[in-house]
């Protein structure tokens, strides 16, 4: 019997693999008209949820595009971030875990949803630099976003590498890709017309043909600017009549939808969770079903920043607005994957319109509490100093080839040994050692950067500056954004020299080698360690309420930033980095000298 049902449950998994098999054969046309999207010569309205395979958990992709069908989705938009897949030049990563993007994509297909790419090269996205891979920062003149023939050749390359992953995916040859983005709200930012034509050619040297799209502002100068000929033209948002008219004044030749329709939004650092009004989403939805516009929530899911891949906006010169680790994005899947209220109203405003069925809504995730961890600690960062690197005066991270974590410049004061020391463009948040004493700390925003420095008395004391990059600049004028001290340092007005630089980039590597070497050295800037033991795994979030900023990993796994100035207390942390038995748990904490317990908890809040 045991072997009748082996061989019944062989035949099953067969058949459902010839299935999919046929179905990724079957190939299909889209196509632009004049005011519709086709598929196969018949009109298609795009239904389509946004999320981002870097930050979802590679175990849990399937779950948010099902999660997506349910809510009366048929597409899926995902970003692809350049810097995610090649963080040195020429050395790509398509393959494993998170990377692996057209895996994504084909689960995509498995689950019944089309897929529009956004693949850059710039994406925003409140990701690090906006997608752009910070090597290149390590050219002093660096021009972005343009015809710069050194930035063009990175771009090139990347292009060329993403081809050769997503050509077999398009709907023409048998994938679920039905449109491919050109640049992204270019118009808000350039207005290098030759840039975006020499990207569209890229692609279609690349095997990639379209059909294509921007997206942008609905202002007539922004379109104007952001624009391709013959692309169909993607609304940031869409939601009335005029904005739509402004696409048709612009090309009325193509399509027009909206490709970004925010059912939340960001939140940075010292903010409130942004949690925008569900009356005025309710509004715009029901006026793009009503009149069959084609659209795209931004975002349906918006998951985590992990690690350092957080980004940040600025407006203005002396202006910095870090994004918290969490996206969730008040989005209607949450940050842990669970339907919110704002969910099951678009779900059932949804399907008032449309003519196909939307499945029953997955069970969600399990989650787990974590009794108190009792940390320890483990060693300082003084104590775990590499080999210096001498510099006349100070250069930013990215020149010595790394663009995350901390990096500590050392300088004796000869002359000057107390007043105002002024660094100029501190990026992004530095503390002020005097012989090993916390004096100060200065946060980029606002420009207020001098502070006090005390004569303690030594003939030629020891001055440290230790800066924490907060994430590069993702949107707008001001994206030349290196990390560290960007200019020089002055006490009094004189320039200070001779200095040793020290990169502590906070990699997993670096923190799980890690040696306990502690009480001794300065207090300040200190790794806590611990261990907790699990029965079973589950999702949970690590309240780090008791400490004030730093950074956690779980297991080897950076879970992001944290900040006791909120709104964000509590770090995701998804079942895939827990085990069963011990677990590790590492605390890098820059401005707390006692141990604290930390707690998991089933809730973000």
């Amino acid at each position: 019997m045991k072997k009748v049902k082996l061989i019944i449950s062989l035949l099953a998994c067969a058949l459902l693999l010839a299935t999919i098999q046929t179905q990724a054969q079957k190939k299909h046309i889209f196509s632009l008209a004049k005011h519709d999207f086709l598929l196969d010569d018949k009109p298609f309205q795009i239904i389509s949820g946004e999320m981002h395979p870097a930050r979802i958990p590679h175990e849990y992709w399937r779950h948010r595009i099902k999660m997506a069908k349910a809510m009366g989705c048929n597409t899926i938009a995902a970003y692809v971030f350049w810097n995610y897949h090649e963080t040195q030049p020429g050395i790509f990563d398509f393959k494993t875990g998170n990377h692996n993007i057209s895996e994504f994509i084909r689960i995509c297909q498995q689950e019944g949803m089309w897929v529009i790419l956004r693949p850059g090269p710039y994406v925003c996205a409140e990701w690090d630099w906006g997608g752009l891979p910070t090597y290149l920062l390590k050219i002093p003149d660096i021009k972005i976003r343009c015809m710069d023939s050194r930035y063009i050749a990175a771009v090139n390359r990347y292009i060329s590498h993403l081809s050769k992953e997503i050509k077999p995916l398009l709907c023409a040859n048998g994938g679920p890709i039905i449109l491919t983005q050109i640049e992204n709200e270019y118009g808000s930012y350039g207005n290098d017309k030759t840039y975006l034509k020499t990207l569209k050619k890229m692609w279609q040297k690349n095997g990639i043909p379209g059909p294509y799209y921007t997206a942008d502002g609905a202002a007539a100068h922004m379109l104007d600017a952001g624009t391709v000929d013959g692309a169909a033209i993607g609304l940031d948002p869409g939601i009335k009549d005029k904005d739509f008219e402004a696409a048709a004044k612009q090309n009325p030749n193509v399509p027009s939808f909206s490709s970004e329709t925010y059912p939340g939004w960001l939140t940075h650092w010292k903010e409130q969770w942004q949690q925008p009004d569900t009356n005025e989403l309710k509004k715009d939805i029901t006026y793009l079903l009503k009149n069959g516009k084609s659209f795209n929530f931004y975002v349906i899911h918006g998951g985590t920043n992990f690690g350092f891949d957080a980004g940040a906006n600025a407006f203005g010169a002396t202006q910095f607005q870090p994004d918290i680790t969490s996206y969730d994005y008040d989005a209607p899947i949450n940050e842990q994957g669970n339907a919110t209220p704002k969910y099951y109203m678009l779900r059932n405003l949804i399907s008032q319109y449309v003519k196909y069925k939307i499945p029953a809504v997955p069970a969600p995730v399990k989650t787990i509490e974590v009794p108190e961890i009792k940390l320890n600690p483990l060693t300082s960062i003084w104590k775990i100093l590499p080999r210096p690197i001498a510099s006349a005066q100070p250069k930013p991270m990215e020149y010595y080839g790394q663009n995350q974590g901390f990096i500590l410049y050392r300088t004796r004061l000869i002359g000057n040994k107390a007043g105002i020391l002024t660094i100029t463009e501190p990026h992004d948040f530095a503390l002020i050692f005097i012989d090993g004493k916390l004096v100060d700390t200065i946060n980029r925003n606002g420009g207020h950067w001098s502070v006090k420095l005390p004569n303690n008395g030594s003939k030629n004391p020891w001055l440290d500056i230790l800066v924490e990059g907060m994430g590069h600049i993702n949107f707008a004028q001001y994206m030349i954004d290196r990390k560290g001290i960007t200019d020089r340092v002055t006490l009094n007005g004189m320039t200070l020299m001779d200095w040793q630089t020290y990169l502590l980039p906070m990699s997993e590597k670096m923190v799980a080698s890690l040696k306990p070497a502690y009480p001794e050295g300065i207090q300040d800037g200190v790794f806590y360690k611990g261990q907790f033991t699990l029965t079973e795994t589950g999702d949970t979030y690590i309240d780090m309420g008791k400490y004030i900023r730093g950074i956690v990993y779980i297991n080897g796994h950076n879970l992001g930033r944290y900040w006791n100035v909120g709104p964000q207390q509590r770090l995701y942390c998804p079942a895939g980095w827990l085990k069963k038995g011990v677990n590790d748990i590492t605390v890098f904490d820059s401005m707390q000298n006692t141990a604290a317990t930390v707690t998991g908890y089933k809730l973000p809040k």
